[in-house]
């Protein structure tokens, strides 16, 4: 079978890259070695600059009408009273929002199936021969193994994906390593249009209203604190790091203090902020695997987003 573009990887910059390409006629795969709905780590926040772009990916009116509430003012929740600033409009007069990942990348390669991408969902990648005419893209599932072929290859896999692909990157261990937690909350007492910043000894976080009435939390500790709280609450690496959120910011605890969790805890990780080649061994990259931002920027579904579009 033969491509224009095989996209590797389903999530926001995957499937904005499927998505403008097939928009100009080009024929498009997309392989993705994940079932839908699938969650992530993530701070799922959107900001409005984003709706533009997405509406232009015939995506926008999907989003907008899942998303939670505008997000119209942040706050910083530390060991201290909590502190909040409006939060700027974007040109037009919009705010952003918050969307589960579970849905939005559902969202998201729903738009690019109806616009014709091929989706070959769960295929592992297990090899790309690029260099010649054309490239090769080897893929399995289920003991069945095929081969795609294409002009251009586009990693969208994300920076933590390990495997034999040539743009996957290597693990390595480093003290000041960040670790990602996110989970969801049903019952929370946050404004529905305040998104805070956690601030704890050893990382930081947020918490903002996403889908379906659920509040999205989400954080980062360095490697060596990680350690620490695990040992300090002797508890498993997520309830560790939520017992020493809740201790160490009183306006998150008073937030979370009647709320459920909705679902397990997820965890990911290395995260490495820093600029990557985004073009190597015949393959581009986009998404995290092209660079990534910290976290407490907010804007790493944006970066996604943007990346595949301009790459298209």
């Amino acid at each position: 079978m033969s491509y224009d573009a095989i996209i590797i990887g389903a999530g926001p910059a995957g499937c904005s890259a499927a998505l403008a390409l097939a928009g100009m006629g080009r024929r498009v795969a997309i392989v993705e070695q994940s079932l839908f709905p699938r969650k992530k780590v993530c701070g799922e926040y959107m900001s409005a600059v984003n709706l533009d772009l997405l509406d232009r990916l015939g995506a926008g009116a999907a989003v907008r009408a899942r998303a939670g509430p505008s997000v119209r003012r942040v706050a910083l929740f530390a060991s201290g009273p909590a502190v909040e600033a409006g939060m700027p409009r974007a040109p037009g007069g919009a705010f952003g929002c918050a969307l589960g990942r579970d849905v939005l990348d559902s969202v998201l390669l729903q738009a690019a199936t109806d616009s014709g991408a091929a989706v070959f969902q769960p295929w592992r990648t297990v090899d790309v021969c690029a260099g010649g005419a054309a490239a090769a893209v080897r893929i399995e599932s289920a003991g069945e193994s095929r081969v795609l072929t294409a002009d251009v290859v586009i990693a969208a896999h994300g920076s933590w994906a390990r495997g034999p692909l040539p743009s996957q990157l290597e693990r390595q261990n480093r003290r000041q390593d960040f670790f990602g937690f996110k989970a969801h909350f049903r019952g929370a007492s946050l404004a529905a249009d305040l998104m805070p910043l956690l601030v704890f000894p050893g990382g930081y976080g947020g918490m903002v209203w996403a889908d379906q009435g659920r509040l999205s939390l989400s954080c980062c500790i360095r490697r060596d604190a990680l350690a620490q709280v695990r040992d300090l609450y002797n508890a498993p690496a997520a309830q560790a790091v939520f017992a020493h959120i809740l201790a160490s910011c009183p306006a998150a605890r008073i937030a979370l203090g009647g709320a459920a969790l909705d679902g397990a805890w997820l965890a990911a990780g290395p995260i490495r902020p820093g600029v990557r080649a985004s073009y190597a061994a015949d393959i581009f990259r986009v998404g995290n695997i092209a660079g990534e931002c910290h976290p407490i920027i907010a804007e790493g579904i944006a970066m996604a987003l943007q990346s595949g579009w301009l790459l298209a």
